[in-house]
C-alpha cells in the first residue's frame, strides 16, 4: 500500500493531513481511500499542559484533534460506575468515554511535570546572586508555585521566568507527542 500526502489544511484549528492510500495490483491502477490524520497545534497541547491543575484532568482525541477536559470527580465517577448528582450524567459519561476509547491520549498533568525542578532550573539561570538566593528561597516547602510568581514579579524577572517555563513545557509536550506517535506542527 502506497501513502501519499495529498493536501495538508488547517481546519477548526486542527491541520488535517488528507492522505491517498491504496494500490489495487489486479487491476495496475491507483483506487483512492481518502482518510484524515489530525496534525495536532503543538502551540495548543502546550497551552492545554500550562492549563492544567490538580482539580482536572486533559485529554486528546487523536481522531479529531480536540481536546477535552474532565474534573477528577467526573473521572472517578466514570471509573467506579458512582451515582452522580442530577445534570452530571452526559460529563460522567463523556469521560468514560475517554477513558475507556482508543481514541482519547490523557495529556501529561502537573504530577507528571517536576515544576519544581524547572523552578530549580530557572533559578540557577539567574546570574544576581541577591536574586537566586530569593528565588531559590522561594520555592522551598508548599506553595512554592505562587511564591515564585510574586517573587519573579517583585523582582521583575516575570517574562524571563515565563519564557523558561514555556520552553520546558515545550520539551514536554514534544516528549509526550513523539511517545504517542502523534503528528504536530509548529515550532
Amino acid at each position: 500500500m502506497l501513502h501519499s500526502i495529498q493536501n495538508d489544511r488547517l481546519f477548526f484549528g486542527v491541520y488535517l493531513r488528507v492522505i491517498v492510500a491504496g494500490v489495487n495490483k489486479d487491476a495496475n491502477h491507483f483506487m483512492r481511500e481518502t482518510s484524515m490524520e489530525p496534525i495536532i497545534c503543538l502551540k495548543d497541547v502546550i497551552g492545554e499542559i500550562a492549563r492544567g491543575n490538580e482539580e482536572q484532568r486533559a485529554f486528546l482525541n487523536i481522531g479529531t484533534g480536540r481536546f477535552v477536559t474532565f474534573s477528577r470527580d467526573a473521572l472517578d465517577a466514570a471509573e467506579l460506575g458512582s451515582a452522580v448528582r442530577a445534570g452530571e450524567e452526559v460529563m460522567v459519561r463523556e469521560a468514560g468515554v475517554a477513558l475507556n476509547s482508543g481514541d482519547y491520549r490523557e495529556l501529561p498533568d502537573q504530577f507528571d511535570i517536576d515544576d519544581c525542578s524547572i523552578m530549580r532550573r530557572f533559578c540557577q539561570t539567574v546570574e544576581n546572586d541577591e536574586l537566586r538566593r530569593g528565588l531559590l528561597r522561594s520555592i522551598q516547602g508548599r506553595g512554592a508555585s505562587m511564591r515564585i510568581r510574586s517573587t519573579v514579579e517583585a523582582f521583575g524577572v516575570a517574562e524571563a521566568w515565563s519564557a523558561f517555563r514555556d520552553k520546558a513545557l515545550r520539551v514536554i509536550a514534544i516528549d509526550w507527542l513523539e511517545k504517542q506517535e502523534i503528528s504536530y506542527a509548529g515550532e
